[in-house]
């Protein structure tokens, strides 16, 4: 049952989120925070660690600030080599990239879990898994009245969730988005 942003009013869309604009699932791109490698062969100088700053950019050697928020590392590792190739730094550079911590992208789980908190996004994450990895239900928790708040275009949208079904095998698990946040409310008695 989609619950709306705006009096909690119920669309009959179910438990499925709506297709996302942006074309899937979150990807493997760079954001703020985040940590990655860079290898440039046979150049132990250029090589080294790197966090995203708070502009979205790295300080490399030779090329000054170079923008990265939004890039995966694929797609880095490219322009990398394309601008130390026209540069005049190298002639045929070798890049990779490996990112070794994902901290921008994050999800939210509060309510009735036993550690609540905001803890790293793995793709392909879901509901049941965010739940998880906040320790589990408690005792008092009303499992099948889970909402998950996501923002699409700019509008926060809520889904309720049936997380017992779920476990039973009679409902899809529910599939999140970096930034998410799973609630969990505690049963009325």
């Amino acid at each position: 049952m989609l619950l709306a942003a705006a009096g909690c009013r119920s669309s009959g869309a179910g438990t499925t989120p709506p297709p996302d604009p942006a074309g899937g699932a979150d990807g493997g791109e760079l954001g703020i925070g985040d940590v990655f490698v860079v290898r440039v062969y046979g150049e132990d100088d250029l090589s080294d660690e790197y966090r995203v700053a708070t502009d979205g950019s790295i300080d490399f050697p030779l090329l000054g600030r170079v923008a990265v928020d939004g890039l995966d590392s694929t797609e880095l590792a490219e322009l990398l080599e394309q601008r130390l190739r026209t540069g005049g730094i190298l002639v045929s550079p070798h890049v990779s990239v490996l990112v070794r911590e994902v901290n921008s992208k994050r999800v939210t789980v509060v309510g009735a879990v036993a550690r609540p908190g905001t803890f790293p996004f793995g793709s392909d994450m879901s509901v049941v898994q965010a739940i998880t990895i906040a320790g589990g239900f408690t005792p008092l928790a009303s499992r099948n009245d889970t909402v998950v708040t996501r923002r699409i275009e700019g509008e926060l949208q809520r889904y309720r969730v049936r997380v017992d079904d779920v476990a039973r095998g009679r409902r899809p698990d529910f599939p999140l988005r970096s930034g998410d946040i799973v609630f969990v409310p505690q049963r009325a008695f």
